[in-house]
């Protein structure tokens, strides 16, 4: 191969002028045989990708997954095996309801996901850093999305939009108190826990199954900014976070995360006194204390932005034998969703570009041809299975246990205790006045601009969760909440929080903060 540094067209002919088109005479026109002319116009013309519609702006990192503790006695996961074992990873966190130019600080949940080159494939763990989330069924995710995004008349973000949906959809109360607090605003990617935020299953060597949960706790510490501060930096600078996260690893600072794990028996999950597959509830760290298992590190800043942050696709689909999903409505929803939409961003053949493929194995299958296949499309091997000629067999010992599932198939509500409220109150009364009056503070903010109707459509639903909350959130709204709610009946006595019921129906150690998160 001749090695030179001529500048060519995408087919390695050399390029004699990059400065002036081929024209008629030196005023023009330009001659349509001007090839490399059209090839660099047409490439140009076709540099943006389609965004994705959530997660579009987003920062990453390389790095390593390091094992700290023996969890083979839950999951076979060869990732996992043995204390000291590292994996290298790169993971991706991003703003979820903005386009590519939007500001890094703006208030919304924060993407946190983790893709891990294992030997036995990639591993995705696709979360956020929320342990939470607004809706439990898949069904009203696009919903929710397009009330978050632009008005299609006006263009603009809509807050009727917002709170018409949040407040004719009460699972959203404990998001919603979470997205209000400081935790909505984080200073950093590096300053902000991440969760799985889904129940997953994990299976060991002799095929018994657990449920658990993922938390990464950041080592840097929780820091976030003030709504003021939040709107001050996305003036100055809509790329701080973004910005922060390169500069740092650039200069070798701390970004890493001690990893631990929620574990349920799956006896436990049939008799919890709520549904533990429920995305809009967390698990009582009383009863399912968190479990170490390893850190997180990031040490390396991409070489290339649109290669690898851009291009990398993540799905909760990709697990690896050892790990498996659970009857999470949403989860199930994401197994499709995710590859669907890489499939349609970049092509059929998305795992094929570097970022994406597995690093410590070769895929091998019987997949060929589409758009943009790159590498030999299997060369002469055989394409079809069952064959008689030496092709990839199936690797039947990774089989999953069974797991019995049994009822009607009809379209029915997830079966949750009809609770939607308990564990947002909990969480207020967790916080620090001072953290309370910021909380409210950013809803009234927020609701202002809405629609009077939707202001008394949402309100009950932080009365239900706790009657301090819901009084000062309508107070800052100028709200009368004996007139203009209480007679609406829509809060339920039954919601209303009082110190024997909360005793009897406890979601987190209500002393101390750090049991919740």
């Amino acid at each position: 191969m001749t090695e030179n540094n001529d500048l060519t067209t995408s087919f390695g002919i050399p390029i004699s002028d990059n400065q002036n088109s081929l024209t008629a005479g030196s005023n023009g026109p330009i001659l349509l045989q001007d090839l490399y002319l059209i090839e660099k116009l047409a490439h140009f013309n076709r540099e943006r990708i389609p965004e994705r519609v959530v997660h579009a702006k987003g920062a990453a990192a390389h790095g390593y997954f390091e094992v700290t503790n023996d969890v083979t006695q839950w999951t076979k996961a060869k990732f996992l095996e043995r204390v000291g074992k590292q994996t290298p990873v790169f993971v991706r966190f991003s703003t979820v309801a903005g386009e590519k130019g939007s500001a890094d600080t703006v208030r919304d949940p924060r993407g946190f996901a983790v893709k891990f080159y294992t030997e036995e494939g990639n591993y995705d763990l696709v979360g956020n850093n929320t342990p939470v989330f607004f809706v439990r069924d898949p069904m009203k995710f696009p919903d929710f999305i397009h009330s978050q995004k632009r008005n299609p008349q006006t263009n603009c973000k809509d807050p009727n939009m917002v709170w018409d949906f949040l407040s004719l959809t009460p699972e959203s109360t404990h998001q919603a108190t979470i997205l209000y607090s400081d935790r909505g605003t984080p200073k950093s990617y590096r300053h902000m826990n991440g969760y799985g935020s889904h129940t997953f299953k994990w299976i060991n060597a002799q095929g018994e199954a657990v449920w658990i949960k993922y938390h990464f706790k950041t080592e840097q510490g929780i820091q976030n900014f003030t709504r003021e501060e939040a709107i001050q930096i996305a003036g100055v600078d809509p790329d701080y976070t973004t910005r922060e996260l390169f500069e740092a690893i650039a200069k070798n600072e701390q970004a890493a995360w001690k990893v631990y794990v929620q574990i349920m028996t799956l006896e436990d999950a049939s008799s919890y006194r709520f549904n533990p597959f429920d995305i809009t509830k967390v698990w009582s760290r009383k009863d399912y204390p968190l479990t170490p298992i390893g850190r997180l590190v990031l040490n390396r800043n991409p070489d290339n932005h649109f290669a690898e942050v851009e291009q990398v696709a993540f799905s909760p689909a990709n697990v690896v034998p050892g790990i498996d999903f659970s009857p999470d409505k949403m989860l199930q929803g994401r197994l499709f969703a995710y590859a669907d939409a890489h499939r349609y961003r970049l092509g059929g053949n998305y795992g094929l570009l570097p970022i994406n493929c597995p690093h410590a194995r070769k895929a091998i299958n019987y997949q060929r041809d589409g758009l943009m296949r790159f590498d030999d499309n299997g060369s002469s091997s055989v394409n079809y299975e069952p064959n008689s000629f030496g092709g990839p067999k199936e690797a039947q010992q990774y089989k999953e246990p069974p797991y019995s599932i049994s009822g009607d198939a009809d379209r029915t509500a997830l079966e949750h205790n009809n609770d939607d409220f308990t564990q947002a109150g909990d969480l207020y009364r967790l916080m620090k006045e001072e953290e309370k009056a910021r909380l409210v503070d950013n809803l009234v903010d927020s609701l202002k601009p809405a629609k009077r109707e939707f202001q008394l459509r949402q309100i009950p639903h932080f009365y239900n969760a706790d009657l301090e909350y819901g009084i000062r959130v309508a107070q800052g709204l100028g709200i009368d909440i004996e007139e203009e709610v209480l007679q609406t009946k829509s809060v339920e006595p039954k919601q209303n929080i009082n110190q024997e019921n909360r005793k009897q129906n406890e979601q987190v150690d209500l002393t101390v903060p750090a049991k919740y998160w």
